[in-house]
């Protein structure tokens, strides 16, 4: 057995001792005693613990693998949070203002990834344990909104009838205005009698929508996103922001960063989380890759009153980012990039002449990769807004205000 000292917290959210050792649902300062593995410390026995110990509000946390720092109060996930975005950005030489962070409730996320698995006595549906393929019951989460909670008896009745013995479904379910709306993969090939059983699991169930590997199978209603005002259905399994609260603080963030622009570039655009509420007050010319992401909101803001004229667009950014000429009547730029970043779109943002760039990401190290690279164009980074919808998790989210060396003072 080794004793060691737990120095800090990695990108992961686990313990990490010099070597480095990492040892997860351990704290910084804590002295824990254990058999090294190569860089992990087995069979942790913590000796020492730490005053920012707390006892985990979920019952859960244990055996679950949905969540990696409710051991931890919330005070010091939040500083961690924070300086994970600082630290990224420190490494590519950029310094800025951090705003206090914006952290999510419990029970507020409005849609999670259920795995369900055909039992002998039926299915259970869940979290995958930690580390572990094992899934795990979880009656009493404190990070799902219930109506979502509620949506596992059906992750489980789908199992049943769609599942293989060997596979686990994934079956991702999220919240709408007209009920549940349940995209199913990892399941069955279709047939005809398997059309008619998941139609019923729908109409038992009340799903507003089920959709089997992207193909709709069942729907009662079509499944509506409220984005200020403007009805959005997505597609099925569309990205969308994991809590209310998430999205109004990203949403506010990039109002304040775009001010009174006139005319507003939204690129990697989705259904439109941040393009229709920005229409209220400024054009839009929304850019996004996938094609039903794109014609979900160009409906959205067709069926939507007061707003000004969006623009829709579907074009890979990775391949054919925006050019300088094609941005050059806008007066601020949005983007809202998947972890990869936009590293061929900033490249091209930092040969324009736009004034002002809201940066949404969900990766501080790819963010920081962009930052640089603006910052070195002449925009100024001129603050962060930290925003925690994952809560007790190592995911960490964020909107960022670029202005450019001509708009200061």
């Amino acid at each position: 057995m080794t004793e060691i000292t737990i120095k800090r917290l990695g990108l992961q959210g686990d313990g990490v001792a010099d070597g480095p050792i990492y040892v997860p649902l351990t704290l910084p300062g804590e002295v824990v005693e254990g058999t090294i593995d190569g860089t992990v410390l087995r069979d942790p026995k913590i000796i020492q613990p730490s005053d920012r110990r707390v006892a985990a509000p979920c019952r859960h946390f244990k055996s679950c693998g949905g969540c990696q720092l409710q051991h931890a109060d919330d005070a010091l996930v939040a500083a961690w949070k924070v300086d994970v975005v600082r630290k990224a950005l420190e490494a590519q030489g950029v310094e800025t203002v951090f705003r206090p962070i914006q952290t999510s409730p419990s029970q507020s996320r409005r849609r999670a990834g259920f795995a369900a698995r055909r039992t002998k006595k039926g299915a259970m549906a869940g979290f995958h344990g930690r580390a572990s393929d094992t899934i795990i019951a979880i009656p009493d989460c404190q990070l799902l909104d219930p109506v979502v909670l509620a949506g596992v008896p059906a992750a489980e009745a789908l199992a049943v009838i769609g599942a293989s013995r060997k596979t686990a479904l994934s079956v991702l379910v999220t919240t709408t205005k007209t009920g549940l709306d349940v995209a199913v993969t990892h399941g069955k090939p279709l047939d005809g009698p398997l059309r008619q059983q998941l139609a019923a699991v729908c109409d038992q169930f009340g799903l507003a929508r089920l959709s089997w590997d992207t193909e709709v199978v069942a729907m009662q209603s079509p499944p509506v996103h409220m984005l200020d005002g403007a009805s959005v259905t997505p597609p099925p399994g569309a990205f969308l922001q994991a809590t209310a609260h998430g999205e109004a603080a990203l949403t506010h963030a990039v109002q304040e960063i775009v001010q009174e622009a006139r005319q507003v570039i939204d690129l990697f655009a989705g259904c439109g989380t941040f393009s229709l509420p920005l229409a209220r007050h400024a054009e839009v010319h929304a850019v996004e890759g996938d094609v039903e992401m794109v014609a979900a909101l160009d409906q959205g803001w067709r069926m939507a009153q007061g707003l000004k004229t969006v623009t829709t667009e579907a074009r890979d950014l990775f391949r054919r980012p925006l050019m300088p000429d094609e941005m050059r009547k806008a007066q601020a730029v949005v983007l809202d990039p998947p972890r990869a970043g936009a590293e061929a779109q900033i490249a091209e943002l930092a040969r324009s002449e736009i004034p002002r760039i809201a940066y949404v990401s969900c990766n501080p190290v790819t963010f920081a990769r962009d930052a640089q690279t603006l910052v070195n164009a002449g925009f100024t980074l001129d603050w962060v807004q930290v925003v925690d919808q994952f809560r007790w998790s190592a995911h960490v989210e964020l909107a960022a205000s670029f202005t450019a060396s001509h708009m200061r003072g």
